[in-house]
C-alpha cells in the first residue's frame, strides 16, 4: 500500500468522493490502494475563488497532519475531463475513495510505501 500527502481542502474532497483526480507535475505507474494524508498546510485558494471555480463552499472543518482516508489509483493520465483536473499536470484518477478515522502522522513528499506501523495503527482504529 502507498501513501500520498495532499493539502486541504483537496484531501478531504478526495476521501469524500467529490474530487476524482489528484493533480501532480509527475506521473506514476502505480495502480492500487493509497492512503490519503492531509498535510498540515492548506492550499492558498480563497473561499471566493473556490466557490466560483467549483460551485461549492470549502468544507468548514478540515483535519490536518494525518491520514484521513484512502482511495484506489486506477490510472495516471496527461489530460482528464474532470472539473478538478489542472491542465499541464498529470491526473491520478481516484476511485473507491472513503474516509477513515483520523490517524495523526507526519507527511512526506511523493507517492511512497506506507510504513507498516501506520498500516497497523489504521487497522486498530
Amino acid at each position: 500500500m502507498k501513501i500520498i500527502s495532499i493539502r486541504q481542502p483537496w484531501a478531504s474532497l478526495i476521501v469524500s468522493g467529490v474530487k476524482d483526480v489528484e493533480n501532480r507535475t509527475w506521473s506514476t505507474r502505480y495502480r492500487g490502494p493509497v492512503l490519503i494524508h492531509a498535510s498540515r498546510t492548506t492550499d492558498k485558494i480563497s473561499d471566493d475563488e473556490f466557490q466560483s471555480r467549483f460551485e461549492m463552499a470549502i468544507p468548514a472543518t478540515l483535519p490536518r497532519g494525518g491520514v484521513v482516508g484512502m482511495a484506489e489509483i486506477v490510472d495516471c493520465v496527461s489530460t482528464h475531463p474532470s472539473c478538478w483536473y489542472a491542465p499541464g499536470h498529470f491526473a491520478f484518477v481516484m476511485e473507491s475513495a472513503r474516509p477513515l478515522p483520523f490517524v495523526k502522522w507526519k507527511g512526506a513528499l511523493l507517492l511512497r510505501d506506507a510504513p507498516p506501523a501506520l498500516i497497523e495503527l489504521i487497522r486498530l482504529n
